[in-house]
């Protein structure tokens, strides 16, 4: 237990780090009339992409077009979206086309929606995020000052039921107790790439060059991948804080959330001991000092090194609660939401290994996202 002390103290410190250091997009900038393109990939988002569509064509002049493609909806998804533009002419609703061999369905997505695009900037949105007012703009700035042809705006996550206030800020926990991400500007290695696929700007002539998507077609981890083959090309691509940039609730149900973080937790790792180590690293850190310490206090043991284990990991909640504007009452739930993150990658693991592949958006997916 000592030496989970110990790592709990440096994990702390690393999240006091992001959350204090990591840059927000900045306030204002401006972009060239019509060099913004942004594109949608959506398929069964009837109920959201209306939002997603009118956050999109109120940017202003920057945006020339709004592409969405309809990826075999069955559910109205390119009416809702054409009723959200309301006869704008900036929207373009792409009809669907054959999945390919060997692309996951947001992958091909993206690609066509680039391939039909004319802006100078892409910007890559999912059809559950809504953008702020001048967030392209602001966008395109901060990648021209930041001299990055790829920038990812990590967005806010709109919380409303319990489940979603009680699991979702885990998602950020994951990444900033493991990624140093104020390094990630001064170093260009791959292994240091970050992006949220709910928004995403390319610059385009440098999607042309890496290949964009078709770098990452098998994926359904899609946007970190990315992000780092970005930046394995050469191209310089970046991630900042994007709460007021954008918003996206990503799921709305404790069944959904557990679909999505299946889909995700076993595709994200490339290796099968990678994503074991991962899991035990976990329980390990962040679940064992929750159990060792009523189980010390009642054996009248040393409890002194649990309780400051749990308690970094409480801590290192609280900090970055401050920083995404969580309720703080979802830090104490963290044991429970732990236990679920655990169950959760055990049943993703199991399902690619042995039980037939992930399902998601009515498509089977295999492994690292193969579809079946």
């Amino acid at each position: 237990m000592a030496v989970i002390l110990v790592i709990g103290g440096i994990l702390l410190a690393l999240v006091v780090v992001n959350a204090l250091c990591w840059p927000r997009v900045r306030i204002g900038g401006a972009a060239a009339p019509g060099a913004v393109s942004i594109l949608i990939p959506a398929r069964d988002e009837a109920e959201r992409i209306g939002a997603a569509v009118a956050a999109a064509l109120a940017q202003g002049a920057a945006v020339g077009e709004t592409l969405v493609y309809d990826d075999h909806s069955s559910d109205g998804t390119a009416e809702r979206a054409r009723a959200a533009a309301a006869g704008d002419p900036r929207l373009r609703v792409l009809p669907p086309a054959p999945l390919p061999e060997g692309w996951c369905g947001k992958t091909f997505a993206c690609a066509r929606l680039a391939a039909a695009a004319h802006g100078e900037w892409l910007l890559f949105l999912d059809a559950d995020a809504q953008l702020r007012p001048g967030a392209a703009a602001r966008l395109v700035a901060e990648a021209e000052r930041r001299r990055c042809t790829l920038l990812s705006a990590w967005p806010g996550l709109e919380l409303r039921s319990f489940w979603e206030r009680t699991l979702l800020p885990l998602l950020n926990h994951v990444v900033f107790t493991l990624f140093p991400a104020p390094l990630s500007f001064f170093s260009n290695r791959a292994a240091l790439g970050l992006a949220h696929g709910a928004c995403i700007l390319a610059q385009r002539a440098e999607y042309e060059r890496t290949g964009g998507h078709a770098m990452v077609r098998a994926e359904l981890f899609e946007d970190t991948a990315l992000a780092r083959a970005w930046r394995a090309a050469g191209g310089r691509a970046l991630c900042l804080d994007g709460q007021d940039v954008a918003t996206v609730r990503m799921y709305d149900s404790f069944g959904g959330i557990w679909r999505g973080f299946e889909k995700n937790i076993r595709p994200a790792f490339r290796r099968e001991l990678s994503f074991w180590c991962f899991l035990a690293f976990r329980a390990a850190c962040f679940l064992w000092p929750f159990l060792a310490l009523p189980w010390a206090l009642a054996r009248s043991a040393d409890a002194r090194p649990a309780a400051g284990a749990a308690a970094a990991v409480l801590l290192g909640r609280a900090a970055q609660a401050a920083r995404f504007g969580y309720p703080l009452w979802s830090c104490l739930l963290h044991p429970l939401a732990e236990g679920a993150l655990l169950a959760v990658g055990a049943t993703s693991w199991y399902k690619c290994r042995w039980g037939g592949g992930i399902q998601w958006k009515s498509r089977t997916y295999l492994g690292k996202g193969k579809p079946s």
